[in-house]
């Protein structure tokens, strides 16, 4: 049992570990249906969205809400960021930050809520300000509509999380090291 629930995470790590921007709709000139689609466009969005619930749930049971919140509190500076000081190279942080979201996964509870929070914050930040930074057409509603998928998909993953850690008690696993 303890095999698969390592290996599960492991597998996923190399799904998602792709290039930044590696789907179609970077242009951000599609408003409020733009945001609202941006992150169900790629796997690689859909999957670090989705983590974080899963992360939250799993590790964090009692501060649930602590890393969507960081990351949704990121992404929104990132976007304001990146409105009014664009021109930054942020690709590097972006291109690491769903793998390094599933090694908070994998690391469970050897790493202190507050420091998983802060990487949360930090990955989200550098993910608003690169779609802001390249935003055309009405980039307010643009960050709206992404706020508001990105915080759905938390909550997916939230609930999968949570299905993951009854699942594991069930079964008599251990939830984290």
């Amino acid at each position: 049992m303890r095999l698969l629930t390592r290996s599960i995470p492991a597998a996923a790590l190399v799904l998602i570990a792709t290039p930044a921007f590696a789907h179609p709709g970077h242009g951000e000139d599609a408003g409020m249906l733009g945001g609202l689609l941006h992150p169900l466009t790629g796997y690689d969005h859909l999957a670090a969205m989705l983590l974080v619930g899963v992360w939250a749930a799993f590790v964090f049971p009692r501060a649930l809400l602590a890393l969507p919140v960081a990351f949704l509190g990121g992404l929104s500076l990132g976007f304001a960021l990146g409105y009014m000081l664009p021109g930054a190279s942020v690709e590097a942080i972006v291109l690491v930050s769903s793998p390094m979201l599933l090694a908070g996964l994998l690391a469970g509870r050897r790493m202190p809520l507050p420091l998983a929070a802060g990487l949360t914050a930090v990955f989200a930040t550098a993910h608003g300000y690169a779609h802001a930074s390249e935003a055309s057409g009405d980039a307010f509603a643009f960050a709206a509509g992404m706020l508001v998928s990105t915080a759905a998909l938390h909550g997916l993953g939230l609930i999968a999380g949570t299905a993951l850690t009854r699942w594991t008690r069930a079964s008599g696993a251990r939830q984290s090291d």
